[in-house]
C-alpha cells in the first residue's frame, strides 16, 4: 500500500476561518477554496500544485488512493476536504497528529511545529501568516511560490514525524483505530431529522422561558449571591460543589467559571439546572439549545461527520471533538435521547449500538485477581445484587430495586479508593439515598473487608509510584499485564502504549508523601487509587478497540461512546450482524486471557431509540 502524505492549503480571512468556525461548517462553507495542495507519494520528493480548481483536482485523481494510506498533520481537516469536496476516498487514512497524543500523552503539544522540535526533523515555516484574506488570483507568483515551498516543507516534515513514529514502536493495531475513528469523519454515513431538532429546540427554548419566569431567577442579585445561588441548587436536589479557598485554607463553593464541576452543571440533564447555571453565567442560551442549535445546523448541510477525537483522555479513551460532543449526549432528565433520536441510519440500514457490559467492574476484578468476582461475571451473576446483599445483611433474592442500586454505586464508586464522605454523595446523587456519614463508613469497609485483593492492588499501585519517581522498573496486578519502565515516567500497557505521568515528583504533605504529575492545568495529584482508575479504564478502552476493529472487518463503524460500538448495516442483514457483533463484543485479547466480558446490544433506525 502506498503512503501519501498531503496538505490542502485554503482560504481564511478574519470572520472565516477555523478559529471561528467547525470544521465541518468550514469545509462545507461556499466561500471554501483551496488554494494549492502538496502530495508526497511514499519517499518520492513532495509537489506542489495550484492553479484552477479543475488542475488541482486532476492532479489529486491521478495519484493512487485506492491503494494508499492518506497521511496528513491533521487529517480530520484534509481528508474531509479530500473526500466531500474531491470525491476520493483513500484505502486508510493515518495522523501524526493523533498518533503523537497516543505517544506522547495528551498534556503536551502537537502542533506540526512541536513534532517536528521533539522528533528533529526541521523547523515549520510561517508562511500561512501572509495569506490571510487572499484568494487564489490574489497571490503574486512569488508569494504562490513562496506559499508552495512552505506547504511542501509541511508534508515532508509529516512524512519524517510519521517514520520516527513507526520506528518508536507506534502499534499496528492503534494505527487501525486511528483510520476507524477519522473516517467516521472524513466518510459520514448517519444522517440527522432535522425536522426532530426543530421541534425539540422549540420545546426547548419555551421551557426556558418558562423556568425563567417560574424560578423568578431574574433578580440578579439573588444569582451573584453564593449563598442563595447555593439554595437554589439544593431546591433542585443539586449538592453545591465545594473546594478548599486558596486564599483562607476553609472549605467555600466552586463557583468558580475555573471549577469543572460547577461548570459540569450546565451539561446537567435538568432542564432547571441548565437554565439556572446559564443565568448564574449570563449565558443567552442553555447548553441544550445551543447544542440542539449546531445540529440543525449541520442537517442543512448535509449527513452527519462524527468527529470523535482519537486518545482524548489520559487513558486512551475517545472523547468529543468539532463543538459537538457526541459522548455526552443526555440520556436521562427532560432532554433524554431528544439528540440522539434525531441521528439515523441511511435508507435502506440500520444501527446496531453494541455495549460492553460493566467493563471497567470486570477489568478491575480480573487485574486484582479477586476471583469470587470474576467467578460472578463467569457465572453471569448479578454483582450489584452480591454487594447489595453484603450491604444489607440480605439473600441476593431479597434484595430490592433500590437496594440493587446501592451495590451497583458501591461497585462502580468504591473500586478505586473513594473515602466515605465521596461514597455519601455518589449515593445521593446515583442512587438518591441519602445516608450518614458512619453508614457511608461502614459500606467502605465492607466493600474493601469482601473485595480485599482489590484495596491491595491500590498498594501495589503506591509501590508502583515510588518506583517511578526512583526509576525502577515494576510489574503490578495481575502477572504480565502492566510494568512500569525505568526510563520514563509511565505504565506500560499490553498495547505497547503508556499512560504517562509527566514529571512525577513526590513531596512530604499533610497527610504523608504525596506525588503529583505535570498536566497544563498545574501539578495533578496522584494516588494509588487514581493509578488503577487510569489502568483500568485505560485496559477497558483496550478492549473494546480491539472488539471494534473486529467488528470493522465485516460491518461498517460509525461511532463509539464510552464503551459502546455503533455500526450500520443492511437491513437484510441484522440478524446475523447482530450476532456477529455481540460474538466480537464478547471476544477477549490473548493478554486478558480469563477476563469474562459480556455485551447488551439494541437494534433500530435511531440512535438511542
Amino acid at each position: 500500500m502506498h503512503l501519501i502524505t498531503s496538505d490542502f492549503e485554503t482560504y481564511y480571512d478574519r470572520d472565516y476561518s477555523l478559529s471561528k468556525m467547525t470544521t465541518e461548517e468550514y469545509i462545507r462553507d461556499p466561500r471554501f477554496q483551496v488554494i494549492g495542495v502538496s502530495t508526497k507519494v511514499d519517499d518520492e520528493p513532495a509537489v506542489w500544485v495550484t492553479g484552477k480548481a479543475s488542475e488541482i483536482l486532476a492532479h489529486l485523481h491521478s495519484l493512487p488512493w485506492d491503494n494508499a494510506m492518506m497521511l496528513c498533520q491533521n487529517t480530520m481537516f484534509d481528508g474531509a476536504i479530500l473526500s466531500w469536496r474531491c470525491g476520493i476516498k483513500p484505502k486508510a487514512l493515518a495522523d501524526t497528529m493523533l498518533m503523537s497524543r497516543a505517544l506522547n500523552g495528551v498534556e503536551v503539544s502537537h502542533s506540526l511545529k512541536a513534532l517536528a522540535e521533539r522528533y528533529g526533523v526541521g523547523k515549520k515555516g510561517t508562511e500561512v501568516l501572509n495569506a490571510l484574506g487572499k484568494r487564489r488570483t490574489d497571490f503574486t507568483q512569488e508569494e504562490i511560490d513562496a506559499y508552495g515551498k512552505y506547504c511542501i516543507n509541511d508534508v515532508d516534515l509529516t512524512y519524517m514525524i510519521f517514520n520516527k513514529m513507526m520506528a518508536a514502536g507506534f502499534p499496528q493495531d492503534e494505527l487501525k483505530l486511528v483510520d476507524l475513528t477519522l473516517r467516521m469523519f472524513t466518510d459520514p454515513v448517519l444522517e440527522l431529522d432535522r425536522a426532530h431538532l426543530e421541534k425539540h429546540l422549540t420545546s426547548v427554548i419555551e421551557r426556558k422561558k418558562k423556568l425563567l419566569t417560574d424560578a423568578e431567577i431574574l433578580d440578579k442579585k439573588d444569582l451573584m449571591s453564593n449563598n442563595k445561588f447555593a439554595d437554589m441548587l439544593r431546591e433542585l436536589d443539586v449538592t453545591p460543589p465545594m473546594k478548599i479557598s486558596p486564599t483562607t485554607g476553609k472549605e467555600t463553593y466552586a463557583f468558580a467559571k475555573g471549577d469543572e464541576e460547577f461548570i459540569a452543571l450546565l451539561d446537567h440533564d435538568d432542564d432547571c439546572v441548565q437554565t439556572l447555571m446559564a443565568a448564574r453565567l449570563g449565558n443567552k442560551s442553555t447548553i441544550e439549545e445551543t447544542r440542539t442549535a449546531r445540529f440543525i445546523g449541520i442537517a442543512k448541510r448535509g449527513s452527519l461527520p462524527v468527529p470523535i477525537r482519537y486518545y482524548a483522555a489520559h487513558t486512551g479513551r475517545w472523547g468529543g471533538s468539532d463543538k459537538i460532543n457526541l459522548q455526552n449526549l443526555p440520556s436521562r432528565g427532560q432532554n433524554a435521547k431528544q439528540i440522539k433520536r434525531a441521528i439515523v441510519a441511511p435508507a435502506g440500514y440500520t444501527l446496531i449500538d453494541a455495549d460492553s457490559a460493566q467493563i471497567e467492574a470486570r477489568v478491575l476484578a480480573w487485574l486484582a485477581e479477586q476471583e469470587d468476582v470474576v467467578q460472578t461475571f463467569a457465572d453471569n451473576g448479578d454483582v450489584y445484587k452480591r454487594m447489595a446483599g453484603k450491604i444489607f445483611g440480605k439473600d441476593e433474592a431479597d434484595i430490592d430495586n433500590q437496594e440493587r442500586q446501592v451495590g451497583k454505586v458501591v461497585i462502580l464508586g468504591a473500586g478505586y479508593g473513594v473515602g466515605h464522605h465521596k461514597l455519601q454523595l455518589f449515593l445521593k446523587l446515583q442512587a438518591g439515598v441519602e445516608v450518614e456519614l458512619d453508614e457511608a463508613k461502614r459500606i467502605i469497609d465492607i466493600y474493601r473487608q469482601t473485595n480485599d485483593k482489590i484495596s491491595g492492588l491500590w498498594k501495589q499501585a503506591d509501590t508502583t509510584i515510588r518506583c517511578m519517581v526512583q526509576g525502577d522498573s515494576v510489574q503490578f496486578g495481575r502477572a504480565g499485564v502492566l510494568n512500569v519502565d525505568a526510563d520514563r515516567f509511565g505504565i506500560g500497557l499490553p498495547n505497547g502504549l503508556y499512560i504517562n505521568y509527566a514529571d512525577l515528583k513526590g513531596e512530604q504533605g499533610e497527610r504523608g508523601y504525596e506525588y503529583s504529575y505535570k498536566t497544563r492545568r498545574g501539578p495533578n495529584h496522584i494516588y494509588g487509587g487514581k493509578v488503577i482508575e487510569n489502568v483500568t479504564q485505560a485496559l477497558a478502552r483496550i478492549i473494546v478497540g480491539e472488539q471494534m476493529i473486529k467488528i470493522a472487518k465485516r460491518y461498517r463503524v460509525v461511532l463509539t461512546v464510552h464503551d459502546s460500538v455503533v455500526s450500520c448495516v443492511r437491513n437484510e442483514e441484522i440478524e446475523e450482524a447482530q450476532a456477529y457483533i455481540e460474538q466480537c463484543m464478547r471476544w477477549t485479547p490473548d493478554w486478558a486471557a480469563g477476563l469474562p466480558v459480556n455485551c447488551e446490544s439494541d437494534v433500530g433506525k435511531r440512535y438511542g431509540s
